[in-house]
């Protein structure tokens, strides 16, 4: 398959495929490096039905954020099937480690990408977080979307799996009144959405690069929340970020009421090795 898949790309890239080479890209799709003899390409591969609506909408992502004009993204070259697989076909970018001044200028980047608005929360269409559907149908508030389109979609999930208790599940009015007390006056910010430290690039030139969006138009500090999540981002980016749009006495309690949302996918995609992460945020704020 791979034989025939080279020989399909190369009619699409205009170019003969030197090389293509496996290469670590996540845990969701089959990853490849391809090399011609001008440049190198970036392949994801994937067989799952939702495989192709992962790719186009990652793809999409990449462009929605790359019209900012704030942080760079890998350019998307094609998106389609071959033989009962869907691909995604990218640029390569040949990245380094990140060096402290490389996380201050991410961090001022994604505080520009943050002031890129809309009129409502949420986008003109549903994308993925990981391997799930992530609604993005629009709201007037933030409160309103992260309610009805975040935490109550996995927090029905995660019961349905039997991963969450039903009795301890707070409802949509309980919810509403926690976040109506800490998220005021929120203006919709353009999210990465699923920005981990495995989500990022520098390049080898100090530019930074963002991968596997999942965006749409939400509470600025989302992103901030999920950075904070696994690590990987050093002291300058947040100070960077921070010093453009500056933290309250409230920001950490958004910041684990934003965590929820990427604890409880985690949750429903990995299983109860989150469970006490969920349940400590739970008990703590409902």
């Amino acid at each position: 398959m791979l034989k025939d898949l080279k020989q399909y790309l190369s009619k699409i890239l205009k170019e003969n495929i030197a090389n293509m080479s496996s290469v670590s890209g996540g845990d969701i799709s089959q990853a490849y490096r391809i090399e011609t003899a001008n440049n190198n390409y970036f392949l994801k591969l994937n067989s799952a039905p939702n495989a192709l609506t992962l790719f186009q909408t990652e793809s999409y992502g990449l462009d929605c954020i790359a019209k900012t004009n704030t942080i760079k993204t890998p350019k998307a070259i094609a998106c389609n099937t071959f033989e009962g697989s869907a691909f995604l076909l990218m640029e390569f970018v040949a990245s380094k480690s990140p060096a402290s001044g490389d996380f201050k200028v991410l961090g001022k980047q994604l505080a520009a990408l943050h002031q890129c608005t809309s009129e409502h929360f949420g986008l003109d269409q549903d994308n993925c977080i990981g391997k799930l559907h992530q609604s993005n149908t629009q709201h007037n508030t933030w409160v309103d979307f992260y309610t009805h389109e975040r935490l109550l979609p996995q927090l029905h999930l995660a019961k349905n799996k039997g991963l969450l208790n039903p009795k301890k599940i707070p409802g949509s009015s309980e919810l509403k009144s926690v976040l109506d007390s800490l998220f005021k006056n929120v203006k919709p910010a353009l999210l990465h959405g699923d920005l981990w430290s495995g989500n990022y690039l520098i390049a080898t030139d100090g530019t930074p690069y963002v991968i596997d969006p999942a965006v749409y138009y939400g509470h600025h500090e989302v992103d901030i929340a999920m950075s904070k999540l696994f690590g990987g981002f050093g002291d300058a980016f947040y100070e960077s970020y921070f010093s453009i749009i500056p933290e309250n006495e409230n920001t950490s309690a958004r910041i684990d009421l934003s965590q929820l949302y990427y604890l409880l996918v985690h949750l429903n995609m990995f299983g109860r090795s989150y469970y006490g992460s969920v349940r400590a945020i739970l008990k703590t704020y409902f």
